[in-house]
């Protein structure tokens, strides 16, 4: 796979499939624009470089209907704002009327194409619709890391009828953060993996046990562990068909003398509300109609002693809800106690971004992925579709 600094750009047509699929209000105004300042080097370097720049990117789930409140219009004006310079936006993303702006562009231009998914094509991977973004562009680059585990036309289908490819300098970070963590970690090499539902983390756990030193798992897929070691765990729905493969992967971890870290305690409440009592109470001791939606503070203090002598740490997962203040406070400290470890430290998934964000130790860790679901198949082993689209 080549990237964008292995390419002559100057004078070409670069279309840049980004990721500007930002959180807005209900007003249309941008909330958080963290996904259009990531890319800006790559758009820079082209800018710097004398080609004329299109991007394109989805934005919410409009199923292939064309739906105004999902128009990339505002982020156009964003973009125009942190460029300081014009910033054109197409109507659309293919036809007529775009390829005129297009062929009008010159060098130092930049032009954002339309919402990609007001059209079905893209989500089917369609290869006429693949077809027609390619005759936009000379060169072709990936800088949409968050959305290469998906198999759409603007990342797989497009790659195939454009001769010069490559990704650009996020993608570039993604990876080589992600590889470095996992090719040649320094150790003690720790993941702490939590989350909702253990079928979406089991296979990053299996990925990961020939690999990691120690594990420590939070969230409510350390129920599922629990339940395994023949504990209550409360009024708590779980996929029962993953009891006995937790039982086993315990065992697996147990010969393989790999460290195993599961909650002590947790902070209990009869319904997820910002108004119900609470309590604390260890593992062994969860009661019926009672459900645990964070962990307890004695399993901060276990999990802080654990991380301690960590020199290279993953996380994927929140600890428990951490959305509401009760049941936020196992989440936060894992924050703290990653940010100031001094460890190369890398996060994905975006509710573990955002805890960062609101604990504001957003510059204390060594890397922030900006993809949760491709960020979740890199850590099952998976090859990424967009990203086996441009290897060469």
């Amino acid at each position: 796979m080549r990237y964008i600094d292995e390419l002559e750009i100057k004078g070409k047509r670069v279309f840049i499939r980004v990721d500007f699929n930002v959180p807005m209000d209900d007003s249309g105004a941008i909330t958080d624009d963290r996904r259009i300042r990531v890319v800006l080097p790559t758009i820079n370097y082209c800018l710097d470089h004398g080609a004329k720049v299109i991007l394109a990117s989805h934005l919410g789930r409009p199923k292939g209907k064309s739906e105004p409140r999902l128009s990339l219009a505002p982020v156009a004006r964003r973009l125009s704002r942190l460029l300081g310079k014009e910033v054109m936006f197409a109507p659309d993303c293919v036809g007529e009327e775009v390829e005129k702006i297009v062929n009008s562009m010159r060098e130092q231009d930049v032009v954002l194409l339309e919402n990609l998914r007001f059209h079905e094509g893209e989500e089917k991977n369609d290869e006429s619709f693949g077809k027609k973004l390619a005759s936009l562009c000379d060169i072709y680059i990936n800088d949409a890391f968050a959305t290469s585990h998906r198999v759409h036309a603007s990342n797989v289908a497009i790659t195939k009828f454009v001769k010069e490819k490559g990704a650009g300098f996020l993608m570039r970070n993604e990876l080589e953060y992600f590889r470095k963590a996992m090719e040649s970690p320094v150790r003690p090499f720790i993941a702490v993996i939590g989350g909702v539902k253990v079928s979406d983390k089991i296979k990053v756990l299996e990925n990961l046990s020939d690999k990691v030193d120690k594990f420590i798992i939070g969230g409510f897929i350390s129920l599922t562990f629990i339940k395994a070691m023949g504990y209550n765990i409360g009024n708590v729905e779980i996929e029962e068909e993953y009891v006995s493969i937790a039982s086993k992967f315990m065992k697996k971890m147990k010969e393989k003398r790999i460290k195993f870290y599961l909650p002590v305690d947790y902070v209990i409440a009869q319904r997820m509300e910002p108004s119900a009592e609470t309590k604390i109470v260890t593992f062994q001791e969860i009661p019926d109609g009672w459900t645990p939606f964070d962990v307890g503070p004695a399993t901060t203090s276990l999990f802080s002693e654990a991380l301690q002598n960590g020199k290279t740490i993953i996380w994927n997962g929140p600890m428990g809800a951490f959305e509401i203040d009760a049941f936020s406070r196992g989440t936060f400290a894992m924050v703290q106690f990653i940010a100031n470890c001094h460890a190369l430290t890398i996060v994905g998934g975006g509710d573990t971004d955002v805890a960062f964000q609101k604990v504001g130790q957003f510059a204390n860790v060594s890397y922030i992925s900006t993809g949760g679901g491709a960020f979740l198949e890199l850590l099952q082993g998976k090859t990424l579709p967009a990203i086996k689209a441009l290897e060469e």
